[in-house]
């Protein structure tokens, strides 16, 4: 997978580009790794430091957003504190972020300008992406009238995310959830 495990802490998770490690009850250390995916598939040859940039442009985000909403950010622990190995210090300190042990939604919520990807696929195979009927004749890429709400499930490591309507996403997240997650 291309990234180093931190010896003392327990892994508890690796997905396509992140691995999860328990702090402890509430809180985990979220790394993220130079593994490159796309389209649910991890490409064999790793971006150089692509974690520490994805992480750094996270926590500006993280930290010019903080008064508009909430977010999963702690500063309970440093990474000196949960790491004793130096060089495991230096090379996890950019990369990676103490953050709250939250249950994630079990879905991935996506909003299409665009005829591409998977939403591509779905409309070639029946003329509509995630139970949203399009215009005939659409080509690859051709921008969308009006952005439309694409959820899909949220895969495991190795499966591949599946698109669904919003009527599944109701049937798993309930309807109150299912429509601030959309709205």
């Amino acid at each position: 997978m291309n990234t180093p495990i931190i010896q003392n802490l327990d892994l508890v998770a690796q997905g396509k580009v992140r691995d999860i490690y328990a702090i402890d009850q509430d809180h985990i250390l979220l790394v993220t790794s130079d593994r490159m995916s796309a389209f649910d598939v991890v490409l064999p040859d790793p971006i150089p430091n692509k974690g520490e940039v994805l992480t750094q442009l996270s926590l500006f985000w993280f930290e010019q957003t903080e008064n508009i909403v909430a977010n999963h950010l702690s500063n309970n622990f440093m990474l000196e504190d949960l790491i004793q190995n130096q060089s495991e210090i230096d090379y996890f300190k950019k990369r990676s972020m103490v953050v709250k042990r939250l249950h994630p939604l079990p879905i991935e919520a996506v909003v299409r300008g665009y005829l591409i990807g998977s939403g591509w696929k779905d409309y070639q195979a029946n003329g509509s992406v995630c139970g949203i009927e399009l215009e005939d004749n659409l080509q690859m890429a051709a921008q969308l009238p009006e952005p439309i709400y694409t959820p899909a499930t949220k895969a495991e490591f190795g499966e591949h995310d599946e698109n669904i309507t919003y009527e599944t996403t109701v049937d798993i997240l309930g309807e109150d959830l299912a429509n601030r997650v959309r709205n």
